[in-house]
Parts: structure tokens; C-alpha cells; sequence
């Protein structure tokens, strides 16, 4: 729970940041945690190639998932790309169908036809990873015309890297959302690299929120490492966007411990730079914060440490122990219709 307050001071009116209790922080780390111990043992697994083809962790970036639990509805959409398996477990998809599409099962959240990039979850308004850069930006953009369509407050959240933001979908479906004034929430996640090349030598707009504002879209940069933060900053747009007056555009800015897939050793950037925002780690500075301003206690810490380790270790020996698909499903889920005519065996 949150509360919003407003105050005078010297006689103009002004608005408290929101302020979290107790249930709010423990569900932040947990779902924070649940993500990095997940990534780790996906990591773990790959090496032991258990898990093949490509990955994409989430390991530094988790503020943003955390965020998304506490400032948004679970009937709102989310489209993202393929650096998604965090924000998959914290919209509720679990941990076991999770792991068990990474190693390609039929238990998998989408069967194991999936993988790493393509999760996605009709029962929890999941759209789901898009494997091609910016490809979900106009999709997105087209489930929040749905909204509207339907007459619903949902908005649906598109999320994108840095390196998408040059894609000129991203301006086709900026320019459509606010001509119609779309429930849409745009997310910039700029980890300030678009694989192994830095926002500095593939844009001469470096501040990617300002992008919106060429169409008059409210946008806004905001600190992708504090879960405080991007909660506030997801509330105002939600708020705006449910108000009925259009998109929102936030470029959330956040940093990935590892490289862009498992293949990527990262040198193109200093141990310097990696090392000054691991000490502003999100998880350890809510842990820390929980701790010191007695908001839960050192046994609580410890019980969500103890479940959220138990849950990953039982979603790996799920993931082991199940069966692979059968040939015989290849073109099993491919169309709604169920004669589709046009399949060739």
C-alpha cells in the first residue's frame, strides 16, 4: 500500500512523494531477489548446457521489474523485448514453467517452443519478449488502441533497450499514440549500451527521453536503480494515461551487471564503471534500507532469502526432470483457427 499526501508550504500548494509501508518494501526485494537468484541459475545451467541457443539476463536491472508490480494493475498489458525473463516473474509467471522453457520443456510457460526470448502469458496479461529489436514497439502501441477500443482503463506498458529507441517504428508509433491519445506507457530501459556499443557513439540524442517530446509526449528520465523511483515515476504516467490523455514516455535509465547475452564477455566497458553501479545495487540497498530503518527484521530478510532459494533449486529439478515437446506438436498453437488450411505436413 501507498499513500499520496499534499502540503502548503509558503503558501503554495505541494505534493509529497508517496510513501511505502512495509508489505511494499518485503515484496520489492522478494521480487527482486526471486529475478537475480533465477538469472544466476539460468546462467548456471547454460554452462552446463542444459540451456542452449541465446540469453539474455536481467541481473542489475530488477528496480524496474519491482516497480512494475507496485505501480500497475494486473489487467494492464506489458510488450517488451527480449531481456525479459525478469519482468516475466514479476508480472507472476512462475519460476518453474520459467526455467523449464528456458531448457526448451513441455512444461515451459509457452511449451518449450518459446526460449529465452519469448515468454509470454495470456492469464497474466503478458504479451510476452519480441526477439526482433523494436518489433514490439507497434505492438504495443496497437494492444493499447484495443484498450481504448474496448473502452477499458488498462494501458499497456511497451518497453524497449536503448538500441531500439532508433528504430523508426518507435516514431510511426510514437506519432500514432498521441494523434489518437492511446492508453500507452512507453519504457526506455537504457543500460547505456545497445549490445556491445555505447548510446554515446550510436546517437547524438544521448538523452533518449527527449525523443517523446518532438510529439508532445510527457517524458521524463528517471533513476533505474531505486525502486522508489521508478514506482513514482510509473504512478504519474499511469495516472496521466488513465485520465485519458494520452502516452507517456519514460526513459528508465538502469545498468546490466552481464554482457548483452551469455556470449559477451563485456570489455568493451571499465571494471570501473561495472563496479560503480554495483554499489548501487538495488537489492542490496533495500535490504540495507530495510534493515536500517527497522522496517522488517534480519529473520524476515533471511525467510524470503530461504524461500526464494528453495523456490529456484525446485524450479531447476522441475526444469531437469521434464519431458521435451513431441515432434508430433510442432504446429500445435501457430493459429487460433484450428482447420487452418495452409499448414504443409
Amino acid at each position: 500500500m501507498t499513500t499520496l499526501t499534499k502540503s502548503k508550504a509558503n503558501g503554495k500548494s505541494t505534493t509529497k512523494k508517496e510513501t511505502f509501508n512495509k508489505e511494499t518494501y518485503l515484496n520489492w526485494y522478494e521480487v527482486m531477489l526471486r529475478i537475480r537468484r533465477f538469472e544466476e541459475a539460468a546462467l548456471k545451467a547454460y554452462s552446463q548446457q542444459k540451456i542452449r541457443g541465446f540469453l539474455h539476463v536481467y541481473i542489475g536491472q530488477e528496480a524496474i521489474a519491482a516497480g512494475l508490480v507496485s505501480a500497475l494493475t494486473k489487467e494492464d498489458k506489458i510488450a517488451t523485448a527480449y531481456r525479459q525473463h525478469g519482468i516475466a516473474l514479476s508480472r507472476g509467471l512462475r519460476s518453474d514453467a520459467c526455467m523449464a522453457e528456458l531448457f526448451g520443456k513441455a512444461t515451459g510457460c509457452v511449451k518449450g517452443k518459446g526460449g529465452s526470448m519469448h515468454f509470454s502469458s495470456k492469464e497474466h496479461n503478458y504479451i510476452g519478449g519480441n526477439g526482433i529489436v523494436g518489433a514490439q514497439i507497434p505492438i504495443g502501441t496497437g494492444v493499447a488502441l484495443a484498450e481504448q477500443y474496448k473502452g477499458t482503463k488498462n494501458l499497456c506498458v511497451t518497453m524497449f533497450g536503448d538500441g531500439a529507441a532508433r528504430q523508426g517504428a518507435l516514431h510511426e508509433s510514437f506519432n500514432m499514440a498521441m494523434t489518437w491519445k492511446l492508453p500507452v506507457l512507453y519504457i526506455c530501459e537504457n543500460n547505456k549500451y545497445a549490445m556491445g556499443t555505447s548510446v554515446e557513439r550510436t546517437s547524438n540524442v544521448q538523452d533518449i527521453y527527449k525523443l517523446g517530446l518532438g510529439y508532445d509526449m510527457p517524458s521524463e528520465a528517471v533513476d533505474g536503480m531505486s525502486p522508489e523511483e521508478v514506482h513514482h515515476a510509473l504512478k504519474r504516467a499511469a495516472d496521466h494515461i488513465r485520465a485519458g490523455k494520452g502516452p507517456y514516455f519514460l526513459e528508465i535509465k538502469t545498468y546490466r551487471y552481464r554482457g548483452h547475452s551469455v556470449s559477451d564477455p563485456g570489455k568493451y566497458r571499465t571494471k570501473e564503471e561495472l563496479q560503480d553501479y554495483k554499489d548501487r545495487d538495488p537489492i542490496a540497498e533495500t535490504e540495507e534500507k530495510i534493515l536500517n530503518d527497522k522496517i522488517a527484521s534480519k529473520k524476515e530478510i533471511d525467510a524470503i532469502k530461504d524461500k526464494i532459494k528453495a523456490e529456484i533449486e525446485a524450479a531447476v529439478k522441475f526444469a531437469e526432470e521434464s519431458d521435451f515437446p513431441l515432434g508430433s506438436e510442432l504446429y500445435d498453437d501457430n493459429y487460433v483457427q484450428k482447420d487452418y488450411p495452409f499448414i504443409m505436413d
